[in-house]
């Protein structure tokens, strides 16, 4: 049964699955650790993916795909909102780096797109610029290290919706990641001025 609808599913199909294709990265890995599931429990399954509806992705793209799960852990917080009505997804699209002390960055936007005839969204990575860093003299015994980088923009957020994936396209060369935000549920008055 699936979480949110009720509603019987296929059983589910690995994210390596021939039918996924090999351009599409399923970011189920967190779902463990959002369900709130040690290394020793098992995970719950999650409904197979049918991305029939969504475009196969363009030359030098791939396509990445987010599976909110619809049941989560309650939180300990008591001050968090344990409605998925009070919660967002931010995509935080970026790449690995060998950097230094400095910071780098690069820009790039996130724009929606809706599906026509359907009504779904997607999502495409846009007008990706170099990488650009500050050009501080690192210290002698400094080392480059491996990082990831976020694409410097403002944060991309979107509902949380468990009955649908998030799709993603973006350019090979950049990774996608995401993050869950909960809101408070304390409300409090701003003032008449």
């Amino acid at each position: 049964m699936h979480p949110v609808s009720g509603r019987s599913v296929a059983s589910p199909r690995s994210p390596h699955s021939s039918r996924l294709g090999r351009t599409t990265v399923v970011a189920t890995a967190l779902v463990p650790l959002l369900l709130g599931l040690g290394s020793g429990e098992a995970a719950r399954a999650i409904p197979r993916l049918d991305l029939r509806p969504y475009p196969a992705p363009a030359a030098g793209e791939r396509r990445w795909v987010i599976q909110l799960p619809g049941v989560l852990q309650p939180t300990a917080d008591p001050r968090l909102s344990p409605s998925p009505s009070d919660w967002r997804v931010e995509l935080i699209v970026g790449r690995e780096l060998e950097v230094d002390c400095n910071t780098q960055r690069f820009g790039g936007k996130v724009r929606s797109e809706t599906l026509p005839g359907l009504g779904y969204k997607i999502y495409r990575v846009k007008d990706v610029g170099p990488v650009v860093s500050t050009r501080m003299a690192c210290p002698p015994d400094s080392v480059k290290r491996k990082a990831f980088v976020p694409m410097g923009a403002k944060p991309f957020v979107l509902p949380y919706n468990a009955s649908l994936p998030i799709v993603i396209y973006a350019p090979k060369d950049l990774d996608v990641r995401w993050r869950l935000w909960k809101a408070e549920r304390v409300q409090l008055p701003a003032n008449v001025l």
